[in-house]
């Protein structure tokens, strides 16, 4: 079958064309108004953002992002409560794309509670009512998405609030550039025979198992993992090098395909340390000793942050089209809707 017949047969809400113009959300992002001043930054020692899911994967992305920007601390907070340290020094944004994510209600309650200063990011909800009742700014994100394929939405927002704020220079030049590289990316991979499906086909049948380095794509691995299990229906691993080589390294040494048929996935890119670069060549031998099928994903874009937004979008295709070729429908997350059922029942 063509890409088009797969998409006919299993997307049932289109998420391919959602895909083709994840640009599009960014573009809204970034040219949409803040009302807020930036007095919400004075002062502050660290940020905190709240969310769950695709939200609090937009803050993992975004503390990498600013690496070798941002000057306070970001924790990416993924719970029902604060860390004891947010107070009213602490900028806390609370991320929910619904506006009803029970642990981001909660914990938004506490920071109310704590004094802390807030800005909430949203598309209604409880989150917006509570932001209202409390006079609390509350940026609207864009109604009509899935959270996961709201990335482009969720994480444009956090980057222009940062910047909206002054905690980090402009991002404009940067962010246009990624506006026409998920443009360009978009037509190429929506095309027959393209790379992201082609890697998508090599990957039918076996787990993934996914490595990325420490505190550059480590978010991005996490994001793979994550589209994986709701895009592919499919369970998958990741970890980071090198905190894997000082535990994980050892599971090979068994490794029977027998029991486990995988094939493992390492997320490259030129800023990593010398030393981090070594360990991912000496992981690759250990693991093709057991003859387990390596693959390399690896952006040749010329800054880091390009590199990171291209390896996003690529990786977001891959798993979108392993679902539709394992015959599930990337759009359905049934096992999540019968949690949040059972957890109000």
């Amino acid at each position: 079958m063509k890409i088009k017949d797969y998409v006919s047969k299993y997307d049932t809400e289109n998420q391919f064309e959602v895909m083709i113009k994840y640009y599009e959300q960014v573009q809204n992002a970034w040219s949409s108004k803040l009302e807020f001043t930036d007095n919400l930054s004075e002062n502050i020692s660290n940020i905190v953002i709240t969310g769950l899911g695709g939200s609090a994967i937009a803050g993992d992305l975004l503390r990498e992002f600013l690496k070798d920007e941002l000057k306070i601390p970001l924790l990416v907070n993924r719970n029902y409560s604060l860390p004891k340290y947010a107070d009213q020094n602490s900028l806390c944004i609370f991320s929910s794309y619904s506006g009803n994510t029970e642990e981001t209600v909660e914990a938004l309650e506490s920071a109310i509670n704590n004094g802390c200063k807030i800005i909430c990011v949203s598309t209604g909800g409880k989150i917006a009512e509570l932001a209202k009742l409390n006079n609390i700014p509350c940026v609207q994100l864009v109604k009509g998405y899935q959270p996961r394929y709201a990335l482009g939405s969720s994480f444009f927002t956090l980057l222009k609030i940062l910047a909206h704020l002054n905690l980090i220079a402009n991002q404009d030049d940067i962010v246009n550039a990624i506006i026409n590289l998920w443009k360009e990316k978009g037509e190429e991979l929506a095309q027959e025979d393209n790379k992201a499906f082609n890697y998508a086909r090599n990957l039918i049948g076996y787990i993934p198992v996914i490595y990325s380095g420490a505190d550059i794509t480590s978010a991005l691995g996490y994001r793979f993992k994550c589209e994986f299990n709701e895009n592919s229906k499919l369970n998958a691993f990741h970890n980071v090098i090198p905190e894997m080589n000082h535990n994980e390294i050892t599971g090979w040494e068994t490794y029977e395909s027998e029991q486990f048929r995988t094939v493992v996935l390492l997320i490259l890119d030129e800023s990593y340390h010398s030393q981090v670069k070594k360990r991912f060549e000496i992981i690759s031998d250990l693991i093709k000793r057991q003859k387990v099928e390596i693959i390399t994903i690896e952006s040749n874009e010329t800054s880091f942050k390009l590199r990171l937004m291209d390896l996003i979008y690529l990786t977001d295709w891959i798993s979108y089209y392993l679902g539709i070729l394992r015959g599930k429908d990337p759009s359905e997350i049934d096992n999540i809707k019968f949690l949040k059922n059972a957890l109000t029942s």
